[in-house]
């Protein structure tokens, strides 16, 4: 049995992270995408702290793997007509440029819909298409802060804080993979096989992302706040504790966990305590609570804390470094990860991460490298009835 999206062709006009990010989950689906990056290439190749990573940056290969390059300099007659022909063989096209300039540009989707009926266009940008924003310039971290979502971060007395990824270009690159694969879906199911035009607003991804203070807020006008690390029911028992080495969180939001933290910290006095017998007791004496808790906690390591709470059916977790939790045995057979070759004497080998889930057969992944800059231009441009290119493409660096 073949990938979901096998045989489905992707021309990917995008760069950087969002755009690429999203046709990444769409080719380890199966889908066939081709990356057309100016002469210089997409920066993100260049986003690397080591020299000799240039052109192949390790965020760029995270990403780029299995797609294939084309070089077209679509501010060139021959490249836009080779873009068009392009577009005219495929099934979706993505890009994030600026609202308005792939139409100046002659490839925006009422003139590319003429000799492709079928296309799905996903246009990705900061604000959308349309509205007084439209051409503000945006990055993830500028939509991070316009959003609300670094007003959220931090401690209740801190200033604004921007999450320590790039969340809103990962959040909206998972949307667009979404939209993309439900209008493909659509179509199929459509007569006359129509395609339609995505409108993918960093901005409107955000505050989706954060349904779970918008929606109360709209509901019933509750402001969200920052509220440091503690969890999303504000109850005292849901929060991040200093052990006798790192830290760990904990989850007892529910009576019966209440309960059972309490056994298994050897705390029984404080299921005896009338300031505590009640989520609404323990609300009202948070403080008094919380120092009850941070008192134990420091007595054992976190690690000895997560398996005993584990064990007492308590959600609890030690806080991790990133390098850490890729040694974890739990991650053992789930595909999260995967090895490829990569065309740069100074990885060779590497391991990204795949989708994120499993299938139960013909599931997510590729077996092929990211692309060298314009490596599959020749190749593509003869399929397109096209002359390559007299000089090749070179990399910035």
């Amino acid at each position: 049995m073949a990938k979901p999206l096998a045989g489905v062709r992707v021309a990917d006009f995008s760069h950087v992270i969002a755009g690429p990010l999203a046709t990444h989950f769409l080719c380890l689906l199966g889908a066939e995408v081709i990356k057309i990056e100016p002469p210089e290439g997409d920066v993100l190749r260049n986003y690397t702290q080591r020299k000799e990573l240039r052109g192949m940056a390790e965020a760029f290969i995270g990403v780029n793997a299995g797609k294939k390059s084309i070089v077209l300099d679509l501010k060139t007659d021959e490249g836009r007509e080779a873009a068009r022909r392009l577009v005219a063989t495929s099934d979706l096209l993505v890009e994030n440029f600026r609202p308005g300039v792939i139409d100046r540009l002659g490839l925006g989707y009422e003139t590319l819909r003429r000799d492709n009926p079928g296309l799905i266009f996903c246009s990705i940008s900061g604000y959308g298409q349309f509205g007084p924003m439209r051409d503000y310039p945006a990055i993830d971290q500028i939509i991070q802060s316009v959003s609300g979502l670094m007003g959220l971060s931090g401690e209740a007395d801190s200033g604004p804080m921007r999450v320590g990824f790039p969340i809103v270009d990962t959040y909206s690159a998972l949307l667009a993979a979404f939209a993309m694969q439900s209008a493909l879906l659509q179509k199929l199911r459509d007569p006359q096989g129509k395609g339609q035009h995505i409108d993918l607003s960093m901005l409107d991804a955000s505050l989706v992302m954060m349904a779970s203070v918008v929606n109360p807020l709209m509901i019933s006008d509750t402001e969200p706040r920052r509220t440091g690390n503690r969890g999303f029911s504000l109850a005292p028992t849901a929060d991040t504790f200093a052990t006798a080495d790192n830290a760990i969180t904990i989850g007892a939001v529910q009576q019966n966990q209440y309960e059972r933290l309490c056994k298994a910290l050897d705390r029984q006095d404080l299921l005896a305590d009338p300031r505590f017998a009640d989520p609404d007791s323990r609300m009202a004496n948070d403080t008094a609570l919380q120092a009850e808790l941070k008192a134990t906690f420091a007595t054992r390591p976190a690690a000895e804390w997560e398996e005993r709470l584990a064990a007492a059916g308590v959600p609890a977790g030690a806080v991790r470094p990133v390098r850490d939790v890729l040694d974890l045995p739990q991650l053992n057979g789930r595909d999260l990860t995967q090895e490829i070759d990569v065309p740069n004497d100074a990885v060779g080998r590497a391991r990204i991460l795949n989708a994120g889930f499993l299938f139960a057969h013909d599931g997510p992944g590729v077996s092929l490298p990211p692309p060298r800059l314009g490596e599959h231009t020749h190749e593509i441009l003869r399929e397109l009835g096209l002359s390559p290119p007299a000089t090749p493409p070179r990399v910035r660096t």
